[in-house]
């Protein structure tokens, strides 16, 4: 099963039409794309519309979460709605399910958001804004826990995790450690791997690194754009019952 992914594309008026080519024969390489968030640069529905250009009608479906750039102008709903009504499934703690050459996939899918990694990480302690912080990513966590444990009583031959912010911090290398709590949580990590998926995938990290495991052995994979410098990175994945 072959698995396309890119994030942090950050799509404007100005460069519609340069994704294109590379996207047209995409289904030559890959079964399905993901896309990992930060579609957009500054979330307005008028750069939705080239996202949707530039990405609908592709010969394989195609999977998004959104990113932190795409929630800036207060118009997440509005872009979801319009990705959606152009054929791009959008997950937000939810998951989706896959027929594909290869087999069933299932994609399990959330923004995530910040809070740093284990021995350096916010705790849910003190201030109401600090409490507030690291609630919101505790939400995040519950709503792809539930999003994957519905695809594990689905049973489909290959689990993949989508979030925009980073799981682990093995694909942060090369950003500032100083700024690690704002990449990701290790909170995003533990239904990961609790659920035991073939594949997470992830972007944020523009001057992170691509590869990366978490904890429990899944492999991680950082497909921000200026990381894998091409239109999309390709993975292969063994259907768990082959290999059973």
């Amino acid at each position: 099963m072959r698995v396309a992914a890119v994030g942090d594309v950050h799509l404007g008026e100005d460069n519609r039409g340069l994704l294109r080519p590379a996207l047209d024969h995409v289904g030559e390489h890959a079964d399905v794309l993901l896309l990992a968030g930060d579609l957009t640069r500054h979330g307005t529905v008028e750069e939705a519309r080239v996202v949707a250009d530039e990405f609908a009608g592709l010969d394989v479906p195609v999977v998004s979460v959104l990113g932190n750039h795409d929630y800036h102008s207060d118009q997440a709903e509005a872009i979801s709605g319009l990705l959606e009504e152009s054929g791009i499934t959008v997950l937000e703690g939810s998951a989706t399910t896959l027929q594909l050459d290869g087999g069933t996939l299932g994609v399990a899918g959330v923004k995530g958001f910040g809070g740093g990694f284990a021995g350096k990480c916010a705790s849910r302690f003190g201030e109401r804004e600090m409490k507030d912080f690291v609630e919101h990513t505790m939400a995040a966590a519950q709503r792809l826990r539930t999003a994957l444990e519905g695809l594990e009583h689905e049973e489909p031959d290959v689990i993949v995790a989508l979030t925009h912010y980073a799981p682990i911090p093995g694909t942060l290398h090369g950003e500032p450690p100083e700024i690690h709590p704002f990449l990701g949580s290790y909170l995003l990590c533990e239904p990961i791997d609790e659920v035991g998926a073939a594949l997470a995938v992830h972007g944020h990290a523009h001057y992170g690194s691509e590869q990366g495991v978490s904890p429990g052995g899944v492999p991680v994979r950082n497909v921000a754009q200026p990381v894998i410098r091409s239109a999309y990175a390709t993975y292969v994945l063994e259907p768990a019952k082959a290999l059973a």
